[in-house]
């Protein structure tokens, strides 16, 4: 018989396509207030980071910005986002197919962004029926990865175990905060060449190879340090 499985996924860059955006925003927003940034700062160094992360580690190689900057810069890049997020945003390739075939699953959504970003995202690009209220973020938690402390937080909401979560991630940030978790991981890794799977979680390079992971999984859980192309 199959293990009861609760699959928690990441929001941007694993279901939805979002971070070619957040890029292009904050390299706006920060350049503005004289901290040099680019887009591919973001999606090389910093993805899946929280912004006032980003920000901190910014002002330590650049010098600090007036704190009272910070709060209206941050409020207006988010605004900016929302706004294209909801023209602009397509689903990661496969995702869509991928949730067709795992709806039997329970599935919650577990994001560093705030719940308002993950439902504009989810509803720009006509997944939020698949997750109904079970979105999970950050800022409504008060814990970011990669502290483990948001998926044990999801964890505990859905009913589940941590060893009975299934975690989709494709940020190395949100991995290892899964795995420091106790849950099996599967990694999205759609940059093989230039990023390395963490050890201890599965990886794959497309969701189109999700649901046939999940179901090894579910009837014949490997070990976590197998790996899945």
């Amino acid at each position: 018989m199959p293990r009861p499985l609760c699959l928690l996924f990441d929001c941007d860059g694993t279901l939805v396509d979002s971070e070619p955006l957040l890029a292009d925003e904050m390299s706006t927003a920060l350049t503005a207030v004289g901290l040099p940034f680019q887009a591919s700062d973001y999606m090389g160094e910093f993805r899946g980071a929280r912004f006032r992360r980003i920000v901190a580690e910014l002002e330590r190689r650049h010098g600090s910005v007036d704190p009272e900057r910070l709060e209206p810069l941050e409020a207006t890049m988010r605004s900016n986002l929302n706004r294209r997020l909801a023209s602009e945003l397509r689903p990661i390739a496969g995702a869509t197919e991928a949730l067709a075939l795992l709806q039997d699953y329970p599935m919650g959504v577990v994001s560093n962004g705030p719940e308002n970003k993950i439902r504009t995202s989810l509803a720009a690009t006509g997944l939020e029926a698949v997750f109904g209220n079970h979105l999970f973020s950050a800022y409504v938690a008060n814990c970011w990865k990669p502290d483990p402390c948001l998926y044990l937080h999801a964890a505990r909401e859905m009913g589940f175990a941590p060893a009975q979560c299934l975690v989709i991630e494709d940020s190395v940030v949100g991995v290892r905060a899964a795995l420091a978790a106790g849950m099996t991981v599967i990694h999205l890794n759609r940059f093989p060449d230039v990023e390395e799977t963490p050890e201890g979680a599965i990886m794959i390079t497309s969701m189109f190879q999700l649901p046939t992971v999940v179901a090894r999984l579910a009837n014949d859980p490997p070990s976590r340090a197998a790996t899945a192309r």
